[in-house]
């Protein structure tokens, strides 16, 4: 049987609509979720509020170890070098190989076009 992790208290009541402010847009995730599939078409209230978490631990976890990188390197700004170098080291955050590796070689940031790419699978 699973143990309780670090972040159990996200489904048992540990985060709910009406509790504190949310760094991250519901609606915003709400309309992310339902154009991820032409099947999903009713989602909770709850839902996004989840989302909106592991976003905001997404996001703490890939700027941790960006912030590594940039430390090493004896700099006190993080970069996208930064960030590229933290997926590229990071088993975790394989996913996110080619958009790296494809906004590194033009030196500009992706498209939206070229992000819903990869949003939309």
């Amino acid at each position: 049987m699973r143990q309780a992790g670090t972040y159990s208290g996200i489904l048992s009541g540990g985060i709910s609509g009406k509790t504190g402010p949310h760094l991250l847009p519901l609606a915003r995730i709400k309309k992310i979720m339902k154009k991820s599939g032409e099947d999903v078409k009713m989602i909770s209230g709850e839902s996004p509020i989840v989302f909106s978490k592991a976003c905001e631990l997404f996001i703490k976890e890939l700027t941790q170890r960006s912030w590594m990188v940039t430390m090493q390197g004896k700099r006190r700004t993080l970069n996208k070098e930064d960030v590229a170098s933290a997926v590229m080291a990071t088993d975790l955050f394989d996913f996110l190989v080619n958009l790296v590796s494809e906004s590194g070689k033009s030196g500009e940031a992706p498209s939206p076009l070229e992000l819903d790419t990869f949003t939309s699978s």
